[in-house]
């Protein structure tokens, strides 16, 4: 009760100027992520052997789902808006581009660190406990994943002034460049065999999508109707290039080992992002109505409050709570994914992860809250930059692999020298840290 009196004096006291529907689809966005993650995770005894899998892959079947599911459109939608608000806002108080970074490579980076120590620290436990190297890997790889996301949504940062000068002067024409960069790339990427070329996609496609969020904030998407069609163009492109080109049908993960719509991006995302934008901007109106109440919006404040933590943390609760039914004797993995049992059990397991997951949101969110000391030196920018590159490089790489996948051995243990160092020379690591 304290909690929510407290999110509900925060709620009073927002400015009527703020725009609460870019905080509400942020903050149903990701527990969309959270629940699709604990769904579509699956385990359970094969031949008396604990098989881990994957719904997507095991019951081809529910691929449509992630059209529902995928979220990362909104995400990069709404972070397009909020960098735009920021950016005004550093240019009102004369704040520079080194300034600025610096404030949001704190937000972002700072409530990783602490993922990353926890996960090392485990690791090095395991290993010393004669724990099979494959399960480490699996665990460690299985909880670094969410990361991926934190390492291109930093670099999008970095490019975040830039890109929004791009926009401001040539507004919506912005947005069809970089669309068309990113379908020459798909073009490369299948015509050509050029499956290299398909990695920048992570930058056109989710550029181009946050050249949206900067439409929104600058309200340049018309009315109820406009965006009715902006829906419906996404829609039916999407489907289009599912049906007639060489797709699949997943918007989420990697199901089909030859092809996926993620990894790298492609640009059904980017036509899933128009149809979900479009939809999402019909509704703003009343929902910026509904989000006048207070109850609506003290529940909004408080998810926002420990969003990082919700979002960094709620695969590493998955596998905490999987490993202690499984040393348990196994309670509740008998049952088979896809089957009408299994469907009927899943309220009950994403209701016991948000049980424990509330706590560990609840003791580490904090972090995420705490603002850069005003009186902290900003680093250069050129320091900020390298770092920022070294920190996702290094999560990247722990995403793919975890702790002792990859090629090497000493890969992990270097990729974490990576981040660390990384925070340093950046800057969000340093003696005000810890003040």
């Amino acid at each position: 009760m304290r909690i929510w009196a407290t999110a509900s004096e925060m709620a009073a006291k927002t400015p009527p100027e703020r725009n609460r529907y870019v905080d509400f689809l942020r903050a149903v966005s990701i527990m969309v992520v959270v629940i699709g993650h604990w769904t579509i995770a699956t385990a359970w005894y094969v031949d008396g052997n604990l098989t881990p899998g994957h719904l997507l892959k095991s019951h081809p079947q529910t691929q449509w789902l992630t059209w529902f599911f995928q979220v990362m459109p909104i995400f990069f939608i709404v972070g397009g808006y909020s960098n735009a608000v920021s950016l005004e806002s550093a240019k009102r108080k004369g704040i520079g581009y080194s300034g600025w970074l610096a404030a949001r490579l704190h937000r972002l980076v700072s409530p990783l660190l602490i993922l990353l120590v926890a996960w090392a620290a485990t690791a090095f436990a395991m290993k010393l406990m004669d724990t099979r190297p494959a399960v480490v890997q699996f665990t460690s790889q299985a909880a670094l994943i969410p990361t991926w996301f934190l390492a291109i949504y930093t670099m999008l940062v970095l490019l975040a002034p830039a890109v929004y000068k791009f926009w401001r002067r040539f507004g919506l024409a912005s947005f069809f460049f970089f669309a068309a960069m990113a379908a020459i790339t798909d073009a490369a990427f299948f015509a050509a065999d050029m499956r290299w070329m398909g990695w920048t996609n992570y930058f056109w496609v989710w550029l181009a999508v946050q050249q949206l969020g900067f439409a929104w904030r600058d309200g340049r998407i018309g009315g109820v109707g406009t965006r009715l069609a902006i829906s419906a163009v996404g829609l039916i492109t999407l489907y289009l290039l599912i049906r007639s080109g060489p797709y699949p049908l997943a918007m989420v993960g990697s199901p089909d080992k030859l092809l996926s719509n993620t990894l790298p991006p492609k640009i059904t995302l980017l036509a899933l992002g128009l149809f979900q934008f479009g939809l999402l901007m019909a509704f703003e109106v009343p929902m910026r109505r509904a989000l006048q109440s207070l109850r609506l919006w003290t529940a909004t404040v408080l998810i926002n409050s420990m969003i990082m933590t919700i979002y960094l943390w709620h695969i590493t609760v998955m596998v905490i709570i999987g490993s202690v039914l499984y040393l348990s004797g196994g309670f509740g993995f008998g049952l088979e994914p896809g089957t009408s049992e299994w469907w009927m059990t899943r309220p009950i397991w994403i209701g016991v992860l948000l049980v424990f997951l509330l706590p560990v949101a609840l003791l580490l969110s904090p972090l995420e809250r705490r603002s850069r000391p005003a009186d902290a030196r900003s680093p250069a920018a050129v320091s900020q930059i390298v770092g920022a590159f070294m920190i996702c490089l290094g999560i990247s790489l722990l995403a793919m692999w975890g702790f002792g996948g990859g090629p090497r051995p000493w890969l992990d243990v270097a990729a974490f020298g990576l981040v660390v160092a990384g925070s340093v020379i950046s800057g969000v690591l340093s003696r005000q840290t810890f003040r």
